[in-house]
């Protein structure tokens, strides 16, 4: 008789377990850090582009020397700051990144503006091939976001739902994940003039 209630005491307990949530929280988290790893994949491709894109505006709008200047130096913030797999537990972390990445989207939507004022500029094979390139670069970062905020979404589902959530508080403790959201102003087209 012993032997029966042993038997089915771990019998429960193996069936308390696997229903925890323990792997699947863990499933989760893993899939957020490899989607924010696809993010800064995606970002990274964007800096190491922008060198070449200004060099060739260089060779033909050089009196336009604020703008490069304001796209190297959004660039370099970006490089500034520390990223990695702790950002992303680290909503502050997150902020700052997210502001680096969009001054570095401003400054290059100054100089495709910039672009506008040299035909010939428009016209040259290098600067189109780097064009080509940052725009599917950009579309890139774009799916990168959406995949992470997927990830983020099922993640923060899995910590805060029953049974999972108990597992969470008290024996993992991960904490909630925040996703990209829109820049401030965003919500505004932006105005360009020739």
């Amino acid at each position: 008789m012993r032997r029966l209630f042993l038997f089915i005491g771990a019998v429960m307990l193996l069936t308390g377990l696997n229903g925890c949530g323990y792997n699947t929280i863990q499933q989760n988290d893993e899939s957020v850090i490899a989607a924010w790893g696809d993010v800064e994949a995606s970002y990274q491709r964007r800096a190491d582009l922008i060198p070449n894109l200004v060099e060739v505006v260089k060779g033909y709008a050089a009196h336009e020397q604020e703008t490069l200047t304001a796209v190297t130096e959004a660039r370099a913030k970006v490089g500034k700051v520390q990223i990695g797999a702790d950002v992303i537990n680290n909503p502050q972390a997150m902020e700052q990144f997210q502001a680096a990445q969009g001054g570095l989207s401003s400054a290059l939507s100054r100089l495709m503006v910039v672009v506008e004022r040299y035909p010939d500029l428009k016209a040259n094979q290098n600067f189109l091939d780097l064009q080509h390139q940052l725009e599917g670069t950009e579309n890139r970062i774009n799916v990168a976001r959406v995949r992470f905020n997927d990830a983020v979404r099922i993640f923060n589902s899995s910590i805060r739902t029953f049974p999972n959530n108990l597992t969470n508080n008290f024996l993992l403790k991960l904490p909630r994940r925040e996703p990209f959201k829109a820049e401030a102003g965003s919500e505004k087209a932006p105005t360009v003039k020739f």
